[in-house]
Formats: C-alpha cells, sequence, structure tokens
C-alpha cells in the first residue's frame, strides 16, 4: 500500500494524526527532501528505508514504491504541506492506477494556511474580500495563459503567490497592471511554521526590495490585498441582530 501523506507546512507537530501514525508504521518513505522539515523523520521506525526524491525523478519514485510493493512493504510518499497544492502527485497517482497500485491520500496543512497563521491575519473578512486565488508566476514552467498574473491579479482579491521569489520585480508589475496599487498591502512569509519562520510586511510596490534587503531568495510565500489593512465589516454570522438557524436575532441589538 502506497499512502500519500501531506507534511503541512513545516512543523511537526503540524502533521495530521492519521498522517503520524501512517509515518510511524511505514518502511520505506520517500519524502520530499528540498521542503519536508526533516525532523518528521524522526517519526519513522528504526529500519524505515528512506529516500530523498529531491534527488529523484518520477520513473525513480515509481521504482522505489513498486520494489516495496513486490515485498510487501508500506510506503509512504511524504510531501510539503498538501500535496494537492504544486505536489505533481496526480502523474503519480495516475501511474500506480494504470499498474493496479493501491494508495491513499492523507491531506495536511499547506503552507498558505501556515502564512495566515503567521500574518495572525484571515484571507477573507467580510467587506473585504470573500475569494483567495492561490497562483504563482511563469517561470521555468509556464502557466495556462488564462491564468497569467496580470488576469489572476484583476479580480482584486485576496492572494497567495507561491514559487515567485525569484521573480519578483516582474510580479510586482503585473498585480499593479491588475487591479492593485504599489500602496496595496502585501507580505513576505518565509518558511511559515518552521522555527526559523519569517514575516516581512511590506507593499506590492516594495515586494522586491523588500525580498532584496533581507536576502529572501525562496522558500516563501508572497500574500497580497487588502485583508492585511485591519480593515472589514463585522461578520453577520456573530451579530445578535442576524437570525441563523441556530439563534435568533435580538430585538434589542
Amino acid at each position: 500500500m502506497i499512502h500519500i501523506v501531506g507534511a503541512s507546512s513545516g512543523a511537526p507537530d503540524l502533521i495530521t494524526l492519521r498522517g503520524a501514525k501512517l509515518l510511524e508504521e511505514c518502511d520505506v518513505c520517500i519524502y520530499a527532501g528540498s521542503l519536508v522539515n526533516p525532523a518528521l523523520l524522526d517519526m519513522c521506525k528504526e529500519g524505515c528505508e528512506i529516500h530523498n526524491s529531491a534527488k529523484m525523478t518520477l520513473e525513480d519514485v515509481l521504482a522505489v514504491m513498486r520494489e516495496a510493493e513486490a515485498a510487501g512493504k508500506t510506503t509512504v510518499r511524504l510531501h510539503t504541506g498538501d500535496p494537492c497544492l504544486y505536489g505533481a502527485i496526480r502523474e503519480q497517482m495516475d501511474a500506480l492506477d494504470k499498474e493496479g497500485i493501491e494508495y491513499d491520500y492523507t491531506p495536511g496543512v499547506s503552507s498558505f494556511c501556515g502564512a495566515a497563521s503567521a500574518l495572525k491575519a484571515e484571507y477573507t473578512p467580510a467587506g473585504v474580500s470573500q475569494s483567495v486565488i492561490i497562483t504563482r508566476m511563469a517561470g521555468r514552467t509556464p502557466v495556462p495563459e488564462a491564468e497569467n498574473m496580470r488576469a489572476m491579479a484583476s479580480h482584486g482579491c485576496s492572494m497567495v503567490i507561491f514559487l515567485s521569489m525569484s521573480l519578483l520585480d516582474a510580479l510586482q508589475d503585473e498585480l499593479m497592471a491588475g487591479a492593485y496599487t504599489a500602496d496595496t498591502p502585501a507580505a513576505i512569509v518565509y518558511k511559515a511554521t518552521w522555527p526559523d519562520e519569517k514575516v516581512f510586511p511590506c507593499t506590492v510596490g516594495t515586494l522586491a526590495q523588500t525580498a532584496r534587503e533581507n536576502n529572501i531568495t525562496k522558500t516563501a510565500l508572497v500574500c497580497v490585498g487588502e485583508f492585511l489593512a485591519g480593515t472589514y465589516d463585522r461578520s453577520k454570522l456573530y451579530d445578535p441582530g442576524f437570525t441563523t438557524e441556530f439563534r435568533q436575532a435580538s430585538h434589542t441589538a
């Protein structure tokens, strides 16, 4: 059995209970060494066979899985954050389906959630934004033309931008060609939930400058939007004058 497990965003104790149990019981662990906190490997039992997929191709990963399956072993494929975002798991699952190898998928806490925690922010405060766009700049790996950064930025909602730290000058321009201005609040969150987490509040117009001044070149997210400004409307959910399925409005509210 292959267990695809989200390692969560960095802190070892943010892995789910299910994920931790699978990690403790597995015979083989293939982990995304470029981003997964190696402290999680301490959960593996003695004698567990460990492979760093940062040094492997898809074919290498599948070969290890096949060998483990043939030997009747249990494998954990440990991905950073939640692997549904930029985890390249579709191609692994399709290959396993084709070969009739059973697998399951345990979600994790994505780094975009970890970034909100670091910022002590809510992406969807009432009256500000009710949508979050999670995307990245086109680089060596392209994005669909309809999803280019300028088009995404045209919505003006909360945005979390992955995998774009080497492209911040271009990112600024694209964001400002959309619905944002140079003064729109932004933040760079480095290694969200890791022990060396750092948060750099800035604006859209100072993203690149902020990264350069703090020598942040990778392993960081860019958060953009008025949700960072601190102004919002009170939520109706907890308003005493608002009736819900569970509570009648107060006439004195």
